[in-house]
């Protein structure tokens, strides 16, 4: 007798809201495109380093590539700290004290219950 395969048939419509979204990383992907066009901003920045990196006499063109590893390569545990911070929304940021507080006091209090008691509202 042949066996099936199982295949996993992914739902579509609306996910929940309280579905979290798990970040994977393919490791097998070798290209990585940036859009700054609608920031202009950090595209002014980019062309004003790569304008002071390249007033040289000698040496092969510095690319943004070149810029992008160095910076990579200077990121330390804080700065991964402060991107992961800097990602999570103000909603996010209140479920999170909420987590800890529940955590800390052993308690089980909702959303609504948390923010009463930390506003004061009676």
């Amino acid at each position: 007798m042949e066996q099936m395969e199982k295949v996993e048939m992914k739902r579509r419509g609306r996910k929940p809201k309280n579905q979290k979204k798990e970040f994977v990383v393919d490791q097998e992907q070798t290209k990585f495109f940036i859009d700054h066009s609608s920031d202009k901003d950090s595209l002014g920045l980019i062309f004003g380093l790569l304008g002071k990196c390249n007033q040289k006499v000698y040496g092969k063109e510095i690319t943004f590539k070149d810029l992008s590893l160095f910076a990579i390569g200077k990121l330390n545990e804080k700065d991964v700290e402060k991107i992961k911070e800097g990602s999570l929304s103000e909603m996010e940021k209140v479920q999170r004290a909420l987590d800890e507080h529940n955590k800390k006091t052993g308690s089980n209090l909702a959303l609504g219950e948390f923010l009463v008691k930390k506003l004061g509202i009676n």
